[in-house]
């Protein structure tokens, strides 16, 4: 595991397209990531592709709001691609009637983060050293732990950025 340093920067508002989890994410995010680029690639394969419109897709997204509070097999996830502002609700579709997805704009502002390198289940030094970062450099947290994901689960190194919104004290 490696954490490099950590920063504060801006990160603009994103609007993404979003579903929910509940429960440990190695154990039932399967269907919940169906879902998500089921209703994402819709939108652009079969909304804009047709239209000669090239849709970019963001990196998937994730956050952990009760991952400090609640053992993990009951941890909410909200997971999240982000789309260009001309995505609209009316342009997805739900791939399984149990699993909404929605179009959300998740709000910017100030933020610290750090990359991490290495599995998920050795984040906890690196979001210390975060933590420590934002307390030591007058700012207090102000938004929940969230995950931009850089590189696929099963990648030889893992890349996860490692974010939460601040506002200085």
């Amino acid at each position: 595991m490696k954490a490099f340093v950590p920063v504060i920067t801006k990160i603009a508002d994103r609007k993404v397209v979003t579903v929910t989890s509940l429960g440990d994410p190695n154990k039932v995010m399967e269907p919940y990531m169906k879902a998500l680029y089921g209703a994402v690639y819709f939108a652009k394969m079969k909304v804009y592709k047709p239209k000669g419109v090239k849709m970019e897709l963001g990196k998937l997204s994730a956050f952990w709001p009760d991952a400090h509070l609640k053992p993990k097999n009951e941890w909410t996830g909200i997971w999240g691609v982000p789309v260009p502002d001309y995505v609209t609700a009316k342009d997805i579709i739900q791939k399984d009637p149990k699993i909404k997805a929605n179009v959300e704009v998740w709000k910017g502002g100030e933020c610290a983060e750090i990359l991490h390198l290495g599995p998920y289940s050795e984040e906890g030094p690196t979001i210390q050293k975060l933590h420590d970062f934002v307390k030591e450099s007058g700012y207090k947290l102000v938004g929940p732990h969230e995950e931009e994901y850089l590189t696929r689960p099963d990648a030889k190194v893992m890349k996860t950025v490692i974010r939460y919104l601040v506002k200085k004290k």
